[in-house]
């Protein structure tokens, strides 16, 4: 293994997809409502999640991130062995990392209203702590080859179970619906509090295991990009790295045709669809940024990702729609028309960033 350097290019991935929850997809919504041509109106289609089945960009980008918390776990690891770290202390943290996501997600969903029958114990920072976690442990105490058999395992163990297992009170085997399936079932059975959607959790209890895989996946790609091996170059690393996702989604669009593309369910296809994509984005990334070097452009970014967990958390906390409105209320006002929306959806990710950029001077960041 080469001793490499902070990858820049997950800093500025992570910031990109980030960008759209702080706001992004509204900035999007309203370049289509201000300029109605093809290409915004395609982009603006695809900034909402899809009812159940199928596929919208916006789904990506939860497991997007998920994954690249995979890639970033190999570096780190190495960095903890390099200093001497025991690996109990190593393992402590991993434990301890993903329970800190697991209370961050339950303080999101409302933990200090201390209203816990009407609590949801399901969230997305929680899925991100349990999914990570796990991978990493098995990441730390298996070798390559038992990992890819176990993902494998998960994936397929997953897809078999739901279409040979029925729900007690769905339709049967190879139910995949909301109200039918054995995830759903398995959530209003074992869950406490409240499901999202009534009769089914989007990050409930089963579906948190295809989730492993997910960043599984994404230490995979860690993995790979640390290696060093004659004639293996970064440039080349980037070619295979989206090689490999063109390969997962094309498994991932066949494998629909029976496990549909489903983020609710996480479905098996769904991750290899989405680790496809988020494969291909990761070499775009890596191959501008850090084999080529063409840096400044990230910088908006960059400022996202390395506050990444910062921002999810304040957004809920604050309101920075109030600050928005405050500071550029009246310019909105001023402006006609579908433009109106465009400039307070600027002015909602202004405001946002401008928090982020105060901590980034400040060197301030919410390190999990």
């Amino acid at each position: 293994m080469e001793k490499q350097e902070r990858l820049r290019s997950l800093d500025a991935l992570r910031g990109f997809d980030m960008f759209f929850i702080m706001g992004g997809e509204a900035v999007v919504i309203g370049l289509d409502a201000v300029f109605p041509v093809p290409f915004f109106n395609v982009l603006a289609q695809q900034m909402h999640h899809v009812k159940w089945d199928e596929f919208a960009c916006y789904d990506m980008i939860f497991p997007l991130f998920l994954f690249i918390a995979g890639i970033s776990f190999p570096f780190s690891l190495a960095k903890q062995r390099e200093k001497g770290r025991r690996e109990r202390a190593i393992y402590g943290n991993i434990i301890r990392r993903g329970l800190v996501l697991v209370v961050l997600g339950l303080i999101y969903n409302g933990l200090l209203n201390l209203d816990f029958a009407n609590q949801r114990y399901g969230s997305v920072l929680g899925r991100i702590g349990l999914a990570w976690m796990f991978g990493a442990l098995l990441f730390m105490y298996t070798k390559t080859v038992t990992r890819i058999g176990i993902t494998f395992l998960i994936l397929v163990g997953y897809w078999l179970l739901l279409a040979v297992v029925p729900a007690p009170d769905g339709n049967g085997a190879g139910c995949f619906t909301m109200e039918g399936c054995l995830v759903g079932y398995i959530d209003r059975m074992c869950m406490p509090g409240r499901l999202h959607l009534t009769v089914h959790d989007p990050e409930g209890l089963l579906s948190t295991l295809p989730a492993i895989a997910t960043a599984l996946l994404g230490m995979f790609t860690g993995q790979f990009v640390r290696l060093s091996r004659p004639g293996l170059t970064p440039a080349r690393k980037a070619l295979y790295l989206a090689l490999a996702g063109i390969v997962l989604v094309i498994i991932g669009k066949v494998w629909s045709f029976t496990f549909p593309l489903n983020k609710n369910l996480w479905t098996s296809s769904f991750v290899c669809f989405v680790g496809g994509w988020s494969a291909l984005l990761f070499a775009l990334f890596y191959y501008i940024i850090d084999v080529k070097g063409i840096r400044k452009w990230t910088f908006f970014f960059t400022v996202i990702g390395m506050n990444s967990i910062t921002i999810y958390m304040a957004q809920r906390i604050f309101d920075f729609g109030y600050t928005s409105d405050f500071l550029f209320g009246g310019l909105a006002n001023l402006i006609p028309g579908n433009a109106r929306m465009l400039v307070s959806a600027c002015g909602f990710v202004a405001v946002s960033w401008l928090f982020l950029y105060f901590l980034y001077r400040k060197n301030i960041f919410l390190k999990v």
